[in-house]
């Protein structure tokens, strides 16, 4: 088995759609007529959640008519605000097929089909044409990509010039080894968490000209507290990131959060420009 294949073994559920039906029918939805803010609970995964694809979208002067590729998409929920708040195309990519699969469903339940589209390829091998894209992002994927240098040259061939890719990934801040599971694997062997150094010069070698970097700690922590305190005031959410990750999610959330704390990691947003 490649390391694709078991990173989408890895994210795979075998009732994914169903379990999130279930939860918005719980919380009172009407599934067939969606609003993308619904899904909220479950569809950003990544620190600093929808507050994170937020600064993001408005870092990277997203604007309508835009052509914008999410590499590792998910089921969608980036590309679908990406979408809905800032009139741009989006095309989503990830080698999950399940991922594909529900993105694809949800994102028609939101009668956003016309703006939003998803397929299953790998970053190392996009499927789309040289200089196709406006704007490119990468978010909490490149954990799971150990050729990230690969990656980098696929995406620079396929923005335009002068395009922007938006990278959102966990960083190791410390060099010190992580504890797992975590949220994007089990074990070392599908994991490739770089230091921001790395990342710095394999975009520049991919011949992407870093313009921003911001780390985002401090919000994540912060999100992560008052998330947990209302858990712990209200009840868990019908819909959340357990639905995705299912039983292991207590042990891969607490290791990702003691993680953070500590400082070993944190997620660290870079955009770099297509010279």
């Amino acid at each position: 088995m490649t390391t694709e294949e078991d990173v989408a073994r890895h994210y795979s559920h075998g009732a994914l759609e169903r379990a999130i039906l279930d939860a918005l029918k719980t919380a009172g939805k009407d599934v067939d007529r969606l609003d993308p803010a619904d899904l909220s609970g479950a569809d950003e995964f990544h620190l600093g959640w929808l507050a994170a694809t937020i600064d993001l979208a408005n870092d990277l002067a997203i604007s309508p008519g835009m052509k914008l590729l999410d590499v590792g998409a998910g089921i969608g929920g980036p590309a679908r605000y990406f979408a809905e708040h800032h009139g741009c195309t989006v095309v989503g990519v990830d080698v999950t097929d399940e991922y594909v699969s529900v993105a694809t469903s949800l994102t028609g339940r939101c009668g956003l089909a016309d703006l939003v589209s998803f397929r299953q390829a790998s970053a190392l091998s996009l499927p789309f044409e040289d200089a196709s894209f406006d704007r490119a992002t990468l978010i909490h994927v490149g954990m799971n990509i150990g050729d990230k240098a690969g990656a980098f040259r696929e995406v620079h061939r396929i923005l335009k010039k002068g395009g922007v890719f938006g990278v959102y990934d966990i960083m190791n801040v410390s060099g010190e080894d992580l504890p797992y599971p975590m949220p994007w694997a089990d074990t070392l062997e599908t994991s490739f968490v770089e230091a921001p150094a790395t990342y710095r010069n394999l975009l520049t070698k991919a011949g992407l000209m870093i313009v921003t970097e911001k780390n985002r700690r401090q919000m994540a922590l912060t999100l992560g507290r008052e998330m947990r305190e209302n858990a712990a005031k209200n009840g868990a959410p019908p819909l959340s990131l357990h639905t995705l990750m299912g039983p292991a999610t207590p042990q891969r959330l607490g290791n990702v959060m003691a993680a953070l704390a500590a400082g070993s990691i944190a997620p660290i947003q870079m955009l770099a420009r297509k010279i």
